[in-house]
């Protein structure tokens, strides 16, 4: 009895809440809200397998070339503070 006596506990408290969520009709609107995300979801156009392939290449290439030129500018200000610190 004693092991279960968690699990009877935690049983009670997700009891508890969902008595509480139906009273306060949270349940209901949660369920409205589900249906009508589903509903906009179906209103969408999703992309091809290519077109998302294509997508993902052009992220990727952006992303090298974002992290290419943050490396040479960090480079190139490092060498002007070393610069100038020794100049000084």
């Amino acid at each position: 009895m004693k092991e279960y006596l968690t699990e009877i506990i935690l049983g009670a408290v997700i009891l508890a809440v969902f008595l509480y969520m139906w009273r306060k009709g949270t349940l209901a609107r949660l369920r409205t809200y589900v249906l009508e995300t589903r509903e906009e979801l179906r209103k969408c156009t999703w992309p091809t397998m290519g077109e998302l392939k294509g997508s993902t290449v052009v992220v990727m290439v952006t992303v090298l070339l974002l992290g290419g030129f943050t490396v040479v500018i960090d480079v190139v200000i490092a060498m002007v503070v070393r610069w100038m610190t020794l100049a000084a």
